[in-house]
C-alpha cells in the first residue's frame, strides 16, 4: 500500500496546539529576558512537551545543555519528582543567573537546579554514567552528535534524549541547504532514526523536538 499523504496544517491550527497548554507569567518574563540578551527558548509547545515527558518519567535526574534563561529548564523542573534535581550546562555565566532568577521566582529550591558554567564537552563526561532520566540537548547545533554520544553513556535504560531545533527553521526537510548546522542536525536525525538502541520519534512543535528512548539491552 502506498503511504498516505498528509497536508501540513495551517498556520492557525499550528499555532493553537503550540499554546494549548499556556505559559504564565514566570516563563514570561524568562522569555522577555531571552530577547533582552539574545536567546531563543524553547517554543511552548516544546516546553509542554518537555513537562509532559519528565512528568511521564517521574524524572529525578535531568540534563539539560543550553541553560538560556531557564525556560526549558523550569518547563522540566514542573514536571519532575518534587526532589529531582536538574543540572544544567552553559558557557554562559551571564545567562544562568537569569536562569537562576527565573527558578526563584518561580519557588524552586535551590538545591532542585543545579547550574555548572562551562563548555557542554568539556562538562558532560565528568557527569555519572546511568544515573539520569532525560538528556534535553540545546546547545551548539554543531554539536549534537557528540552529544547524542554523551546521552547514550548519561541516560539509564528507558531514558530519554531530546534535541531542540530539530527541524532547523525548515531547513533539515530541504536537501539543498547545506550549512554546517543544519548538516550537522540532518546527520543527527539519520542517526537516531536507525539505532538499535533508541526508540525515535519527531514532534512538529516549534523549531521541531526529536525525541529517541534508551532501550533495555539485555546483558550477554
Amino acid at each position: 500500500m502506498a503511504s498516505q499523504q498528509f497536508p501540513p496544517p495551517a498556520a492557525a491550527t499550528w499555532t493553537f496546539a503550540e499554546h494549548y497548554v499556556a505559559e504564565d507569567e514566570i516563563l514570561a518574563a524568562a522569555r522577555g529576558r531571552a530577547e533582552e540578551v539574545g536567546v531563543t527558548p524553547i517554543s511552548p509547545g516544546g516546553g509542554a512537551a518537555l513537562r509532559f515527558l519528565a512528568s511521564v518519567l517521574d524524572a529525578r535526574a535531568v540534563v539539560e545543555i543550553g541553560t538560556g534563561t531557564g525556560v526549558s529548564g523550569l518547563w522540566l523542573l514542573r514536571g519532575m519528582r518534587a526532589d529531582g534535581v536538574l543540572t544544567t550546562v552553559d558557557v554562559e555565566t551571564e545567562h544562568q543567573r537569569l536562569a537562576r532568577q527565573t527558578f526563584t521566582d518561580a519557588g524552586i529550591p535551590t538545591q532542585r537546579a543545579r547550574t555548572i558554567a562551562g563548555a557542554a564537552l568539556d562538562v558532560l563526561p565528568r557527569l555519572t554514567d546511568g544515573h539520569y532520566d532525560i538528556v534535553f540537548c540545546d546547545g551548539d547545533k554543531t554539536e549534537y552528535a557528540a552529544y547524542l554520544t554523551e546521552a547514550l553513556r548519561l541516560l539509564r535504560p528507558g531514558g530519554v534524549v531530546a534535541f531542540d531545533n530539530a527541524l532547523w527553521h525548515d531547513r533539515v526537510a530541504d536537501p539543498a541547504q547545506r550549512d554546517p548546522a543544519t548538516v550537522s542536525i540532518r546527520d543527527l536525525g539519520r542517526e537516531v532514526a536507525t539505532h538499535e538502541e533508541l526508540t525515535p520519534l519527531l514532534l512538529p512543535v516549534g523549531d521541531g523536538l526529536l525525541l529517541a528512548k534508551k532501550e533495555w539491552v539485555p546483558e550477554a
